[in-house]
């Protein structure tokens, strides 16, 4: 009969592994399950009426618009770029040649991206109507 080699010194952070994954799986499954089985099911004349004062509350008639959305995420895309770069200021000449090749080839292809974008017209603002 032969035996699980645990000579690896990285099984015991394997076996870890595998009980974290297994205890991640079964903590969501419980949970799901548990959340709708307690859930009120009938809790939206309660989420609609008045409380005390104020209008009756009503559906929103207009939608947000998923430009708001694009915009956003165009901002967080090109933020994350500065992100990038501070570590790069910082050692720009300990990278040398390399380390500008390399920021120059980030740059460029951030720069198609964000013609990219202008082109599909994500940095036009519309009106909202």
């Amino acid at each position: 009969m032969e035996h699980i080699s645990t000579a690896n010194p990285y099984f015991g952070v394997f076996v870890l592994f595998v009980i974290t994954f297994g205890a991640f799986i079964t903590t969501t499954v419980v949970a799901r399950l548990a959340s709708r089985a307690l859930a009120a099911k009938d809790s939206e004349k309660i989420k609609l009426s008045v409380y005390e004062c104020g209008p009756e509350i009503t559906k929103q008639p207009n939608r947000v618009s998923p430009q708001f959305y694009l915009f956003a995420l165009l901002f967080l895309l090109f933020d994350v770029e500065i992100v990038f770069m501070f570590p790069w200021a910082v050692d720009f000449k300990v990278l040398g040649w390399f380390g500008f090749v390399e920021m120059i080839m980030f740059i460029l292809l951030l720069a198609i991206g964000f013609v990219y974008a202008w082109k599909k017209g994500a940095l036009e603002w519309h009106n909202i109507k």
